[in-house]
């Protein structure tokens, strides 16, 4: 394949990654709004925009395994595209968790909710910001956007631990079976907008690695705290 054939192609996959990033995007916000709203309609929707983000997931894949068995690519190249295959299925189990939510939504969406929702909007708009911002910074090969996608992961968890420690107290009070089964089923959905969190910055550390070469240790995953190569945690990948 000619260069610049070559340098098309890895656009174009770029491109799509995007584009199965929007979607993915869409498909987190949708399952959240049909859970504030219990919205029974919108959470079938987000069901079947999974299937074409799946689809998709698919399509990159391949596009991937091409370009790497057809232009043989080195060093930095060959990072891109391993970790744009690295990518795709952190987005996939982003959409999968979105999915989850809706699911939920089916089962209580014709029972009054136990508390306001405003915490679970609260965590989805950051793990949404987590997921576009960590894209962007694979796009544009910004290690420093990266690492602020690495940052914003712990006051998500803190978030979850508090929505935790209070959708626990429903659960123990006794009373209602209902509502102690629709805590339970708030805790689920609190910690999928926690695992999205952990997937967005599963891919900001794959972009470090991208346009470093140097690896978050796994010890050190969900806890990033500096600049490749000023972090003595982190080591030094000879590649190409």
């Amino acid at each position: 394949m000619p260069r610049e054939a070559y340098e098309n192609e890895l656009q174009r996959l770029k491109e799509e990654l995007l584009k199965m990033g929007g979607l993915v995007e869409e498909l987190t916000a949708l399952a959240t709004r049909s859970l504030a709203d219990q919205d029974e309609e919108t959470a079938r929707r987000v069901i079947r925009l999974d299937d074409v983000i799946d689809r998709m997931d698919d399509e990159i894949e391949e596009r991937c395994m091409r370009l790497i068995a057809l232009q043989q690519p080195l060093a930095r190249d060959l990072r891109l595209i391993g970790g744009i295959l690295k990518v795709v299925t952190d987005l996939e189990r982003i959409a999968d968790y979105g999915v989850n939510i809706a699911e939920i939504t089916l089962r209580i969406a014709q029972e009054p909710l136990i508390k306001p929702l405003i915490d679970i909007p609260r965590m989805a708009a950051m793990a949404q910001e987590m997921t576009r911002h960590s894209l962007d910074s694979l796009v544009r090969q910004d290690v420093r956007l990266a690492e602020e996608v690495c940052h914003a992961d712990d006051p998500v968890d803190e978030l979850y631990s508090s929505l935790f420690d209070e959708l626990i107290g429903f659960v123990l009070e006794g009373g209602e079976a209902r509502r102690a089964t629709q805590a339970i089923n708030l805790i689920f959905v609190a910690r999928y907008l926690e695992r999205i969190a952990d997937h967005a910055t599963n891919i900001a550390e794959r972009v470090i690695y991208i346009v470093t070469g140097e690896r978050v240790p796994h010890q050190l995953k969900g806890h990033y705290t500096g600049t490749p190569g000023a972090n003595p945690a982190f080591r030094r990948r000879q590649e190409g």
